[in-house]
């Protein structure tokens, strides 16, 4: 599970690493336009600072190992909740780039292989995970 955890941990921390150093380019690959100043610094924050969040949260369990549960509950909450909304804009949205529709996939496989490791837990884990 920690190794797991890891894997995901490690790719938030470069998406995050990329999108604070090239953020104009990624932001273009999945349909932004940075606006100078607040544009600029919210991409900046919510993208490198927020994914930077995350890639942390999931290597949490290599300073607290009893954790992993828990992170491990909190990535399926997080990646359930994407894949929700990702869904939805679907819907709603047309000119969709083929970048989106990569970190859908992506979003996807984080949730269904987190909920099959969670769901293969002992129970006992699960119940201090949610």
């Amino acid at each position: 599970m920690r190794i797991y955890l890891t894997i995901v941990g490690l790719a938030y921390l470069g998406l995050a690493a990329w999108c604070a150093v090239q953020p104009a380019k990624t932001a273009a690959a999945v349909g932004f336009q940075l606006q100078p100043g607040s544009g600029q610094s919210e991409y900046f924050t919510v993208y490198g600072g927020l994914q930077t969040a995350l890639g942390l949260l999931f290597l949490w369990p290599w300073l607290r190992s009893g954790d992993a549960g828990f992170v491990l509950g909190q990535c399926v909450a997080i990646h359930g909740t994407l894949v929700v909304f990702r869904a939805v804009s679907f819907v709603m949205y047309a000119g969709i780039p083929q970048m989106t529709y990569l970190l859908a996939a992506t979003e996807w496989i984080i949730f269904l292989s987190s909920a099959a490791l969670w769901w293969s837990t002992a129970p006992a884990a699960r119940a201090t995970t949610v």
